[in-house]
């Protein structure tokens, strides 16, 4: 269920037609040792914050009043960019000695900042999965990897590349109906390894992020191309135009989850590693490396079989994984969320559970767990080294 604070964070970024969406890292609560300070704020978007351009070689503070929810407090807080030395960031800082929000409980959680002026922010730190869903299919936005922005009426962020933004444009132009999501899968996969030189001896960390993220903007395109003259027509009443939203709405959370899922299993038969997607054993496990029958089959030895879950954030869907596929201790969760507790991290180590993290997000996490973490390539190599031959 969608708490409260959500619903008003989704309705002030509406309302205000901005909003920055961050989950809060290691790095952001000085977990890590950094001498950083304050979370940090993407330097893309900082219009969005601050009056001050990036400029090297300065320092700008930018004070600014930001109220706290669910804390139910302002800080007098001071957006600061930091030019000199190596130093090239914006981060968001002063919050005041009891303020709850830079605790190592909090990383992993979803700050939604929303600037009502240059000087007056509203802030939002979410802590449940179903909030990070609904808030990034309400504002039509998805993290990946880092931090998502929502910008009322701005048009498709494509990619760096011409030749990629002209192969998404006519797949999008090429549709007269919704697609399902493995076709708008299938096709971002086929668009990069025709587009991109070297793309299928990409590192599978790399490739299953530039996956996720050139899948979004494909998908953004053919949304607004197929969706736009259902919301511009006049509807015969609220109860038809709620269908439509709630419609435009679900599909867009169903998409998120199912396209992780389609792109790991790409990556995975990229890499030449047997797997059977979704199999009917214990619950329904997102992958089973090799296969059922390896599982069903107990003269075959339990180490070389893996059970995977493929979830973009874990907050509390990694919980259901263990009790998938019981014959099989050991867990693995692939997850593209950038930061977790240390406390949660400690519950997943307990029940048997190892995580899965693309090679750049690692640094978001507690500096004394990174060694634990696997990447993608090392449990491709892991998978590899304990299958019979």
């Amino acid at each position: 269920m969608v708490s409260p604070f959500c619903e008003r964070a989704i309705e002030e970024a509406q309302r205000y037609g901005r909003a920055i969406l961050k989950f809060i890292s290691a790095n952001d609560t000085g977990a890590t040792g950094s001498h950083q300070s304050g979370y940090y704020l993407p330097k893309k978007i900082w219009q969005l914050y601050s009056p001050y351009p990036p400029t090297k070689g300065v320092n700008h503070d930018h004070f600014v009043t930001v109220d706290w929810w669910p804390w139910g407090r302002p800080t007098a807080s001071c957006v600061k960019w930091y030019g000199k030395g190596t130093r090239e960031e914006y981060r968001l800082t002063r919050f005041g000695r009891d303020f709850p929000y830079r605790t190592s409980d909090s990383v992993g959680d979803l700050l939604v900042l929303v600037p009502r002026s240059e000087t007056s922010f509203s802030a939002f730190v979410l802590s449940e999965d179903e909030d990070f869903d609904e808030i990034q299919a309400q504002l039509g936005v998805e993290i990946v990897p880092f931090w998502g922005a929502y910008i009322a009426g701005a048009e498709v962020a494509l990619t760096d590349s011409e030749r990629i933004d002209h192969a998404l444009r006519a797949f999008a132009a090429s549709v007269s109906e919704f697609p399902p999501t493995v076709t708008i899968a299938k096709a971002t996969q086929l668009i990069l390894a025709a587009n991109v030189d070297g793309f299928d001896d990409l590192a599978p960390d790399v490739a299953l992020l530039k996956l996720l993220e050139t899948e979004y903007s494909l998908f953004k395109l053919v949304e607004r191309q197929l969706c736009t003259p259902d919301i511009i027509r006049l509807f015969g009443s609220v109860d038809e135009f709620l269908a439509t939203a709630n419609s435009i709405l679900q599909r867009r959370k169903s998409r998120a989850g199912k396209s992780m899922e389609l792109h790991c299993q790409y990556v995975l038969s990229r890499a030449g590693v047997p797997f059977e997607a979704q199999p009917v054993i214990d619950g329904e496990p997102d992958i089973v490396i090799p296969n059922k029958a390896a599982y069903d089959d107990l003269s075959y030895p339990e180490e070389s079989i893996f059970i995977v879950g493929v979830k973009r954030t874990c907050k509390d869907r990694w919980r259901p994984v263990t009790n998938e596929a019981r014959r099989v201790a050991a867990k693995y969760i692939l997850t593209i969320q950038s930061g977790i507790s240390l406390a949660q991290l400690r519950q997943m180590e307990a029940r048997g559970v190892t995580l899965i993290v693309p090679k750049a997000l690692h640094k978001e996490y507690p500096s004394e767990f990174r060694p634990k973490l696997l990447t993608l390539a090392s449990f491709i190599e892991r998978v590899r080294s304990a299958l019979p031959l």
